[in-house]
């Protein structure tokens, strides 16, 4: 079996605005979904796979989540400050490169988890990892068996990995699930502030370094509170 990173970057400083009002008095993260909050669902996963270090960016009620982080134990937990200017997905990484190193690491959004096929899905990116093609490696779901995602999609997959944009007024048929395997290398003359993680994917497709794996179970996408239920309701058939 392929070892992974250890280290791994979780986005945690979004806005949600598309969970109001439930991100009135929260950040997202601490949303919960059948009593857990959502970032605990992918930090359990992280270390699981073997995670001992997850920098986690910090900017909508910071305080919140630096208090709810502070219980955990495994992975330990590193907080990337953004309380001044939040710094989008992009951003908010290249911020946090002297905290997670020069190899690659783990990429989470902290609102992305899922149903574990056979196969750990950190595991599965682990051993589709390779360094001397890739920059960047996603981890793709299906959009036809996604719980909660009703879009267009991100991308379909080349024969041998490499991955192809959506084309406008076309049906994808994986969506990029929040998880990856990142070179911090990519980051080299991004530009500094704000910025989105697709400017990184793009110069990573652009130089044919962008690179995909379909993801084994079901990804849960909970965008909205009304996807709160469609997730439950998945975790529930997943267990009878």
């Amino acid at each position: 079996m392929a070892t992974g990173p250890k280290i791994a970057f979780v986005a945690a400083a979004g806005l949600g605005k598309r969970m109001r009002p439930l991100t009135a008095t929260a950040p997202k993260p601490l949303i919960e979904v059948k009593g857990k909050s959502l970032i605990d669902y992918g930090l359990d996963t992280l270390a699981a796979a073997g995670v001992t270090s997850a920098v986690v960016n910090v900017h909508y009620f910071p305080d919140l989540l630096e208090i709810h982080l502070a219980k955990r134990n495994m992975p330990q937990i590193v907080i990337s400050d953004e309380r001044d200017q939040r710094l989008e997905t992009g951003g908010g990484v290249k911020k946090a490169l002297d905290q997670l190193g020069k190899e690659p690491f783990f990429y989470l959004n902290s609102d992305s988890f899922w149903i574990e096929g056979v196969k750990p899905n950190f595991q599965l990116l682990a051993e589709t990892w390779d360094p001397e093609k890739m920059d960047c490696l996603l981890l793709l779901a299906s959009t036809v068996k996604a719980a909660g995602f009703h879009e267009r999609g991100d991308f379909s997959i080349e024969p041998d990995g490499r991955l192809k944009r959506r084309e406008e007024s076309v049906i994808a048929p994986f969506a990029y699930a929040g998880a990856a395997i990142i070179n911090p290398r990519i980051f080299d003359e991004t530009p500094n502030g704000p910025f989105s993680m697709n400017v990184v994917f793009d110069r990573a497709l652009a130089d044919g370094r962008l690179f995909g794996a379909q993801m084994e179970g079901i990804w849960i996408h909970v965008g909205t509170p009304e996807a709160i239920a469609e997730a439950e309701y998945a975790i529930d058939n997943s267990l009878s």
